[in-house]
């Protein structure tokens, strides 16, 4: 009856021992390092580059605790940690391994930030075990202030709106003499009168953006000219803000980060806040990518390359590097942007099943990109990454044929890992428009060390109580309570490290509910046993009873408690929603240490006596004996 098999025995030990196995990283506290990640979307960070960080730390006479190479899914990283002593030592690296991989200071390729990495051990790190990340109220993070180039944003929307007349034009078989952008307006020519009228009654109609001018002939004759209006060039930026912040948000994603910050302040700039941010130098890298994506023609006509081999840049094209470090010229036009782009894969050809990048276009990009393949064939593509004002060529192919249908393949002669990285690229520069790192900040805990402590020794203090008067009022049930409650925060701080969630002083609150909670659902098990015996059941028919009778009444009330979790956890945000993530899974913790666990030890110390005759939880009360006395 009060007998569980071995295996669930197993199970359950099984269970608790995973539990302090992944809760123990968080008592090993954390040593200073640098970390080294790449600074650019095109340069990676390798094994090559460990050897030149050694080199580094070598001629700088360091010695640190442990140099560790890590091969991540978006990209690899360098750890440099020391003892936690050796601050010092942690500054005089950092600028070291500066100096040795970006001799250029002005255009780094990477970045060697300082950072506090975890002293866990290795053989936790081997199975993934690390402490769980602590919120800007117990820890601090990171503060930063992005500047976004609305400049660039608006000439961007200009370059495609000329795009899209020199489209419509063709399509209403209007001749023109050329279109020019001259700064932020437009500037379209033509031969006659007529063309001109024409061009002008098509704008008025399909372009409600534009502000339309017709100089006087004598000044410009037969010209049209085109400006943005100014509640075109508000969307325009407020787009391009909202824009950044949604891909800010799935950035974001990539850190892990619980309980981010991100809001927009003033016209043009955006706050980020990561609480809990331990990987510094990965936050400040995705973030301060200000990679966007563009697409333009190659010039290789041979005036153009005559050109280029004197040195000279023909007008109206620019000279960018491939990757090879090769001189590429490129026409100024840009035909499509990362805002046209939906998806970037990596993937084989299927006919030579080499390796390809596979585009997705959006609607009007696709159109464009038809457009322009159709009048193209057999000149070359480039598509360019721009990071920080600077461009560099990402692959330039051959069109082919005429490509519709909004997905493209680009191949040439890439490895696999070469298409991967490129597709990753690719999907980086879906920015509406640049930005810029303009203030970071690393913030200290806003509630002082003090209120961290105190939020300790309260959870302490109230769990020791807790566990004296339950082992007083409940004698050996009130030592199995209180077992199963030092099992229900292990096992809490287990999965907030499994899933490396941030915990706040709201997070600290929610632990001492779920201990509230718990202790609820033990003393519900433990009269239930009593009343049981009170009714004259036998010691083990009591046990068994008192059990399932109390897990119905437990199950509800933490039913309930948990959808109004939950709807904390939907609606909220900031600290309410770490308050409900804690509360959540604490539910679940403690349901399982109260019933399953607290029965396991019950059953180990009573029920292999067959013929029980009492237990020890506490004097019972009894009708009878109370009749008996005369009361």
């Amino acid at each position: 009856m009060n007998r569980y098999p071995l295996w669930k025995y197993i199970l359950i030990g099984v269970v608790l021992l995973i539990g302090l196995i992944y809760t123990l990283p968080n008592f090993y506290g954390e040593s200073p390092a640098v970390q080294v990640t790449s600074g650019k979307a095109t340069v990676k960070v390798t094994e090559d580059t460990l050897k030149r960080v050694e080199a580094a730390l070598d001629a700088a006479k360091l010695v640190p605790n442990g140099v560790f190479y890590e091969q991540g899914a978006q990209q690899n990283t360098i750890r440099v940690r020391f003892d936690p002593t050796q601050a010092e030592e942690q500054l005089k690296a950092r600028e070291a391994i500066d100096r040795a991989l970006n001799p250029d200071p002005k255009d780094p390729s990477y970045i060697a930030a300082l950072n506090l990495v975890p002293n866990t051990p290795s053989w936790l790190l081997k199975i993934n075990a690390q402490p769980m990340y602590l919120g800007l109220d117990l820890r601090g993070g990171v503060h930063f202030l992005l500047q976004v180039d609305m400049r660039a944003a608006v000439t961007k929307r200009v370059e495609a709106t000329a795009a899209d007349l020199r489209s419509q034009l063709r399509d209403k078989r209007i001749r023109h003499a050329g279109i020019q952008r001259i700064g932020n307006d437009i500037e379209i020519r033509f031969n006659s009168e007529e063309d001109r009228a024409r061009a002008n009654d098509l704008m008025r109609n399909t372009q409600p953006d534009l502000v339309l001018s017709l100089p006087e002939a004598a000044a410009a004759p037969y010209v049209i000219r085109a400006s943005l209006s100014q509640k075109a060039i508000q969307n325009v930026q407020n787009n391009a803000l909202k824009q950044n912040i949604s891909t800010l948000h799935n950035r974001i994603n990539e850190l892990g980060v619980a309980e981010p910050v991100i809001a927009q302040q003033g016209a043009d700039r955006i706050v980020v806040q990561l609480p809990g941010v331990q990987d510094t130098a990965k936050a400040k890298d995705i973030l301060g990518r200000t990679a966007t994506l563009e697409v333009r023609m190659v010039d290789d006509s041979p005036e153009a390359l005559a050109q280029l081999a004197q040195g000279n840049v023909p007008f109206g094209d620019e000279k960018f590097m491939d990757r090879d470090g090769r001189p590429i010229l490129v026409k100024r036009r840009v035909i499509l942007t990362g805002e046209n782009l939906n998806d970037a894969q990596p993937g084989f050809d299927g006919q030579t099943q080499e390796p390809t990048v596979n585009l997705e276009l959006d609607n009007r990009g696709a159109r464009i990109f038809q457009e322009v393949t159709r009048e193209n064939v057999g000149k070359r593509m480039a598509i360019l990454i721009f990071e920080k004002g600077k461009g560099e060529v990402v692959t330039a192919p051959v069109i082919r044929q005429e490509i519709g249908g909004g997905r493209v393949q680009i191949s040439g002669s890439m490895t696999t890992i070469e298409a991967t990285d490129t597709a990753l690229v690719l999907r980086a520069g879906s920015l509406a428009a640049p930005m810029e790192i303009v203030e970071e900040r690393l913030i200290g805990p806003s509630l002082g060390e003090a209120n961290i402590e105190a939020g300790f020794r309260s959870t302490l203090y109230g769990f020791i109580v807790i566990v004296v008067f339950m082992a007083v009022y409940y004698q050996v049930f009130g030592i199995v309570s209180g077992i199963s409650l030092m099992c229900n925060v292990m096992m809490l701080v287990a999965i907030l490290s499994l899933l490396q969630a941030t915990l706040t002083l709201p997070g600290i609150a929610a632990i001492a509910l779920t201990l509230g909670m718990a202790v609820d659902s033990n003393v519900l098990i433990n009269e239930r046993v009593r009343e049981e015996l009170r009714i004259g059941r036998l010691p083990q028919m009591a046990i068994s009873e008192g059990y399932e009778r109390a897990f119905a009444t437990i199950l509800d009330s933490n039913v309930t408690s948990l959808i109004a979790g939950l709807a904390l956890l939907i609606f909220g945000s900031g600290p309410v929603r770490g308050f409900a993530v804690v509360h959540c899974l604490g539910i679940g913790t403690s349901i399982f240490t109260s019933v399953v666990v607290s029965r396991a030890l019950v059953n180990l110390i009573y029920g292999r006596q067959k013929k029980l005759q009492h237990v020890h939880i506490g004097e019972v009360w009894r009708p009878e004996e109370n009749a008996a006395s005369g009361k």
